[in-house]
């Protein structure tokens, strides 16, 4: 079982757009695909119709249980096959508070998602934009964290911030956290998005994917739809770009996997 997360410390950068064009594109494949929301905004519960403010059996309750025995709770099927959500309640919102400082609080996520595998190819977690107790738990339960940026100048604050997070995260870890940084919202018509997809490439091209997701207004329409864009069309300019991601995603997964495996052979 994959799992990615989908962070950064800025808002609006298209981190829920990224999580559901990627999961439709992987449930169309046939890979049952969990989508978990961590954000107490519930942006992503709301795309799929449900309510923050008054879902039932939300990923709250993963994180207020000791045990998890019915780890099948939280979860929800979705109208698509394949893909299944594990909504948001505001009540995230105050875990800070009520496990800011208690041992292990960083590995709840992880631990929950281990007991999933059998179930699910791909767990995709779209993170609140601020790092607290749900990002840690984000970042220490995925193996791969892509980081979409805006293609605008306010955006590389958040950019510098999340990598910054990384690094502290990393010395945690017993190998460091793969991670790609996704330029979204390219405009080719503005200055503002070539400046600063250039001053992205000069500064991150080691760890950039190297096409850009563009502004469509497909995106919009499969919001106000509440549906992945590819169950709505099969070509687009957007859907094609986050076509090609996917398959980067994948194709750098199974080339860091031949060589960890290469590794062990001649151990």
């Amino acid at each position: 079982m994959r799992t990615w997360a989908i962070a950064n410390q800025k808002g609006g950068v298209g981190k829920t757009t990224t999580a559901v064009s990627l999961a439709g594109l992987l449930a169309q494949q046939g890979e049952r695909t969990l989508l978990v929301d961590m954000d107490p905004q519930g942006s992503l519960t709301s795309y799929f119709g449900l309510d923050p403010d008054s879902v039932k059996n939300s990923l709250y309750s993963i994180f207020k249980h000791d045990t998890y025995n019915d780890i099948d709770e939280p979860v929800r099927q979705t109208v698509f096959d394949n893909l299944f959500i594990t909504p948001a309640s505001t009540a995230l919102s105050t875990l800070d508070r009520q496990l800011g400082g208690q041992v292990g609080m960083g590995l709840i996520l992880k631990k929950w998602i281990s007991q999933l595998n059998e179930d699910y190819q791909q767990v995709i977690i779209d993170c609140p934009p601020v790092l607290g107790v749900l990002m840690i738990n984000a970042l220490a339960a995925c193996d791969h964290l892509i980081i979409p940026v805006q293609t605008e100048f306010l955006a590389l604050k958040g950019l510098e911030r999340m990598l910054r997070t990384l690094s502290m995260v990393t010395q945690s870890r017993s190998h460091p956290l793969p991670h790609t940084i996704i330029p979204t919202m390219f405009d080719r018509r503005t200055r503002a998005s070539i400046d600063t997809l250039s001053v992205l490439r000069e500064r991150h091209q080691n760890i950039m994917w190297d096409d850009v997701i563009p502004v469509d207004t497909q995106f919009r329409e499969a919001s106000r739809k509440g549906a992945p864009i590819s169950q709505l069309h099969a070509e687009g300019r957007g859907l094609n770009a986050y076509k090609q991601l996917l398959e980067q995603l994948l194709l750098s997964e199974r080339e860091a996997k031949s060589i960890m495996e290469g590794k062990v052979m001649h151990q």
